[in-house]
């Protein structure tokens, strides 16, 4: 196997592994810190069952990710020495902070999890809020580094800044951060919904499923709702700053004005078309600039050795969408349920239970569009990723090896989560 393919795949998987225990990291300690807050207001039993049982699973993942993140530290230096040296000074600033968030994270999960009977409730409460902050904060700093990546800082003159705070000024960091972040909830939120829809589907209608599943589908209903707007916010700064990214989500070939909005449909990238796409007149222009005639940049405009993968590009975004339009649609389904008063059918449980992975699958398709995107550029415009790579040989060896280590994290992370359902059921028979 070819190293810089070796190189990428190892990447991919590992990142693609992370990601899931990243948004997990993000999504449960927001869904503890609700619960428990729940429990102090009301002393309702339920809640702090639901707020044990959470932070039970945020310490499975917890130690899962720390694992994933260990090898993606590794990774970055093993298989990208040339990334590094070049880079590294300006990224490890981001990753320094993100470091002091982890182990804040790590303080405070331990606190919760040691201090149930030895804090009062006031204070145990307290310590999920620290909890809660350092994993959304871990999420934004790393999102700091891959926008300097996505769109390297420079200064008044066109020069490449090499600074520490230069991840902390790129033009992509916000909308990158909200965007993931709110991935990470609405994710988080459809899979914990799933867990409750499923115990209601076997005759569980007890207040603590009932509640779990309030509480879950309320954090991603928000997140849902606002991730919309969240993709107009990235849409008009990706068209801005990485026009070739955006010209290859949308397909476009060729630079036109008034380009239409493509739903669906298969890139065609020899021909320079799109088969089987419903397309909406001038729909990509008014999003993209907010005028129905605007001028997008086409994938003409660039060296054709420059382009990104059209089709995964083009592809993940459009499933990206459709889950994303999916979710926000299931989400006010069930609220206008809930608002009405009525009884939650089998049939919404059903659905809710098939969507329940799907916010994960939106989250690595977003991923895929992000890094696919960037393509073939490790730093966009100034350092390709051929140039990054490692020379050194056997690479496919290690990519092995991740996959089997995470293939074995893949099956035992299930069972033990599984084995918590069966214990709490156990031991309130």
């Amino acid at each position: 196997m070819d190293t810089l393919i070796a190189a990428r795949a190892q990447m991919g998987v590992s990142l693609g592994f992370h990601i899931i225990f990243a948004a997990l990291g993000i999504g449960l300690p927001l869904l503890l810190l609700i619960a428990e807050g729940l429990w102090l207001k009301t002393r309702a039993p339920h809640y702090r069952e639901l707020a044990r049982q959470w932070a039970k699973a945020t310490a499975l993942t917890f130690v899962v990710g720390a694992v994933s993140g260990t090898a993606l530290s590794f990774e970055l230096g093993l298989l990208w020495p040339n990334f590094m040296q070049f880079a590294g000074p300006t990224i490890g600033s981001a990753f320094t902070l993100e470091g002091f968030a982890f182990f804040i994270e790590a303080i405070f999960l331990g606190l919760y999890l040691y201090g149930r009977d030895r804090l009062s409730p006031r204070h145990h409460f307290l310590t999920t809020i620290p909890l809660a902050l350092s994993g959304f904060a871990s999420g934004i700093l790393v999102m700091a580094a891959n926008s300097w990546m996505q769109f390297p800082t420079r200064a008044a003159g066109g020069q490449l800044l090499l600074d520490p705070v230069a991840p902390f000024i790129s033009p992509a960091w916000f909308h990158m951060s909200l965007h993931s972040s709110l991935s990470c909830f609405a994710a988080t939120g459809f899979a914990a919904a799933g867990v409750y829809a499923l115990g209601m589907l076997r005759g569980r209608h007890d207040a603590y499923h009932r509640s779990g599943l309030r509480i879950a589908l309320a954090v991603a209903a928000v997140a849902a709702v606002l991730q919309p707007l969240s993709g107009d916010i990235s849409a008009r700064s990706v068209a801005r700053i990485q026009p070739a990214k955006l010209a290859a989500m949308e397909s476009v070939f060729a630079t036109e004005r008034g380009a239409p909005l493509l739903i669906g449909g298969w890139p065609d990238v020899e021909n320079r078309t799109v088969h089987y796409a419903i397309r909406i007149p001038r729909g990509l222009s008014l999003l993209a600039h907010h005028d129905p005639n605007a001028e997008v940049t086409g994938l003409d405009r660039f060296a054709r050795e420059n382009w990104p993968n059209v089709v995964v590009t083009h592809v993940s975004f459009q499933i990206m969408v459709a889950i994303g339009f999916l979710l926000a649609a299931l989400a006010l389904l069930f609220w206008i349920v809930e608002w009405r008063g009525r009884q939650i059918s089998p049939g919404l449980l059903r659905a809710l239970l098939v969507a329940s992975p799907l916010g994960f699958v939106a989250l690595e398709a977003g991923w895929m569009v992000t890094e696919f995107g960037r393509q073939p550029w490790t730093i966009n415009g100034t350092m390709r990723t051929s140039e990054a790579v490692t020379n050194v040989s056997g690479v496919w060896l290690t990519f092995t090896g991740f996959c089997i280590l995470y293939a074995v994290l893949a099956t035992v992370l299930p069972m033990l989560l599984r084995r918590l359902a069966q214990n709490r059921r156990t031991e309130h028979a």
